[in-house]
């Protein structure tokens, strides 16, 4: 058996052992944490999610109702915040010790911006953001990797696993709080590049379509036009036509799950490489070369430039990320074979 409770807040005030157990090896110990000013503001159940690395979902909610966590002595729910100074006792977590661990590799990736606030990377096509869906680990957990002393990283927005570009984190709470609001009132100003399949016509054009989230068979996530989804709106700038592709920049006012893929599909024009909302014929066409026009095997979207305010000054920050080498000789090579402007 193993105690899954580790923690990154300040050194507990006391410990409380608990009631001797049958089992050969340590017992686990009921901890007092404090809480610091970085960690306030989250609820109870998703800092127990963070640091109660390894434990189901249903057992720390378990743990909540049960009232074995307690916040100043006190009872609460799982929707309580934490507030800075609060003591939270959490108690003896043990579940079945793994037979294997993952162990996450250290990376770094290309640094847009870092100071003591945030740390904005251009991530690579092919890397997920998060752990999760079969995927043993990303970008957030290999950077925790390679910065053991970094008491506070948390992922700002998220990028699908195909898409390169631009990716906010946040070095304290106070930031990823203020970044949050930010995105929610719609003050950030998202621009992706991306190229499409079929003829563009429009130099402008605002595609407002509402989005609904759903779930196959399998379990996968799925989005598609349905008239009672939530309202989504992108609007797509004509940068230049390479024969039969438009290669665009895709500005969000809205910020769904998928909204550039599916509003772009829906519209007739699948994004080059899409294997969930794209055309597949066409993509498996296009890994393999063709005269001049060279092979390509990724989905054509990077997140190229955000602007924001700065959570700590308040001034604008605008930040690009070139687009990625294997995107750039993939248009070279639409070019040479026969473009129009």
């Amino acid at each position: 058996m193993k105690d899954l409770a580790r923690f990154s807040g300040k050194a507990p005030e006391k410990r409380e052992t608990p009631v001797s157990s049958q089992s050969t090896t340590a017992s686990p110990q009921v901890q007092l944490l404090t809480i610091s000013e970085e960690e306030a503001g989250q609820r109870i159940d998703n800092f127990l999610l963070r640091v109660c690395k390894g434990v189901p979902k249903s057992h720390i909610y378990r743990v909540l109702r049960s009232g074995e966590v307690r916040v100043n002595k006190g009872r609460i729910d799982q929707t309580y915040r934490l507030q800075d100074g609060d003591v939270v006792r959490v108690p003896p977590i043990r579940i079945a010790e793994k037979t294997s661990q993952v162990v996450v590799p250290g990376a770094e990736f290309t640094i847009l911006l870092e100071d003591n606030h945030l740390l904005v990377i251009n991530k690579p096509a092919g890397v997920a953001v998060h752990g999760g869906s079969g995927v043993s680990f990303g970008v957030i957990e290999q950077l925790r990797a390679s910065r053991p002393d970094a008491k506070f990283l948390e992922l700002v927005h998220r990028l699908d696993r195909d898409t390169s570009g631009v990716l906010l984190l946040a070095k304290k709470r106070s930031a990823l709080t203020n970044l949050h609001e930010q995105m929610r009132d719609g003050d950030t100003d998202k621009r992706y590049l991306t190229l499409v399949h079929g003829d563009w016509k429009n130099a402008r054009q605002h595609v407002k379509l509402p989005l609904h989230k759903y779930s196959t068979a399998d379990g996968e996530r799925r989005v598609r036009v349905q008239d009672d989804g939530k309202e989504a709106h992108t609007v797509f700038s004509l940068i230049r036509r390479y024969g039969d592709y438009a290669f665009l920049e895709a500005e969000l006012k809205t910020g769904r799950t998928h909204q550039i893929r599916v509003h772009l599909s829906a519209s007739g024009f699948p994004i080059v490489g899409d294997d969930k909302y794209g055309d597949f014929t066409l993509n498996k066409a296009l890994q393999k070369a063709d005269g001049e026009r060279i092979a390509f095997k990724r989905m054509f979207l990077h997140a190229h430039q955000i602007t924001f305010m700065h959570p700590d000054s308040g001034k604008p920050v605008t930040l690009k990320a070139a687009l990625s080498p294997e995107c750039q000789r993939f248009l070279s090579s639409l070019d040479v074979a026969g473009a129009t402007v």
